[in-house]
């Protein structure tokens, strides 16, 4: 077993695992799993900056990420950042400050490794369950993107496009005096349908996503959207991870989600203060998912991409681009 530890930096939140991994056997032990909402791509859709503030944040969680790894002694680091760092002009400030914090640069990972690190993270348990049928059709919905990976053992094709619930939200629902229209029009929403469709018909000429037999969801709004789905009171990744969620429940949420305010979202205890404001978006990408494949339920994974960089951190694979 070697310990490790992946960060995942993406557009809403970032996030961070500390395991003992052993990719020959598949035995991942957890030490600590934590996640922090801290915005990184705000405005970067509209601006194509990091703002001050959201680097900030990152920074922030950087330096208490960075005090936990040490503490609990991961022998390898490995910093993955997607979407949001991708698009900034001045990501170079944001690539000096994780290294001055953390002590290794940020990477820019492939869309075929993104697309590995997320399909094993998320399939690895999955493999021979007499209940699920292959090949699957694993969805991680993120902040600045949604990727989509099509493979039963092993990966067969993938493709990310820009339809993530940051972007959705600032892109359609952000007025001309900078503030969330809450709850949307019936236009913004009929707007924000038209991206995702035009996302989907890309994806589709490309990746087989209709050939899949078990739909797998991945990230804060598909675990969100399972936490309201089962009634939780409180956020339990327990009861969440592996729980299937049907197509009608998703369809019913998602127009809770798309008709009631902020205040009335942010009485559930289960959406991340960080997340009220774009779980209405999010969700609606996982319903037009669903309904585009065709499918009766969503298996909900708390495994991701997390859990496939660990595993490759212990295989020593070789690390992806530099941000720098």
């Amino acid at each position: 077993m070697t310990r490790v530890a992946a960060i995942d930096c993406g557009t809403n939140s970032i996030r961070l695992l500390v395991a003992d991994a052993n990719p020959e056997t598949g035995e991942l032990v957890d030490l600590d799993r934590r996640m922090t909402i801290v915005r990184l791509g705000q405005g970067v859709d509209r601006t194509g900056r990091l703002a001050p503030e959201a680097l900030e944040r990152t920074f922030a969680a950087c330096r208490e990420y960075a005090a936990v790894i040490k503490e609990l002694g991961a022998e390898k680091v490995r910093f993955v950042a997607t979407s949001a760092s991708r698009d900034a002009e001045n990501r170079d400030e944001f690539v000096q400050g994780v290294l001055d914090i953390v002590g290794v640069e940020p990477e820019v990972i492939t869309g075929d490794q993104e697309a590995q690190f997320s399909f094993t993270g998320a399939t690895k348990e999955l493999t021979g369950r007499a209940d699920l049928d292959t090949p699957y059709l694993v969805v991680d919905i993120g902040g600045g993107s949604t990727e989509f990976v099509v493979g039963d053992d092993t990966v067969e094709s993938a493709l990310s496009v820009d339809i993530g619930c940051v972007r959705m939200t600032e892109r359609h629902l952000v007025g001309e005096d900078g503030k969330i229209t809450d709850p949307p029009t019936a236009e913004q929403i009929a707007a924000i349908r038209a991206d995702i469709t035009e996302a989907l018909d890309r994806v589709t000429r490309t990746v087989p996503i209709r050939s899949a037999r078990t739909l797998v969801g991945l990230a804060g709004s598909v675990t969100t959207v399972a936490a309201l789905s089962l009634g939780l009171t409180a956020y339990d990744s327990t009861a969440i991870h592996h729980s299937r969620i049907p197509y009608a429940k998703v369809a019913e949420l998602t127009d809770w989600l798309l008709t009631s305010t902020h205040d009335q979202r942010a009485l559930k205890p289960v959406i991340h203060p960080g997340r009220v404001d774009v779980i209405a978006s999010g969700a609606l990408v996982l319903r037009l998912i669903m309904e585009w494949i065709d499918a009766d339920e969503v298996v909900v994974s708390e495994h991701d991409i997390l859990d496939g960089i660990a595993f490759a951190l212990a295989a020593e694979t070789h690390p992806g681009e530099k941000l720098g």
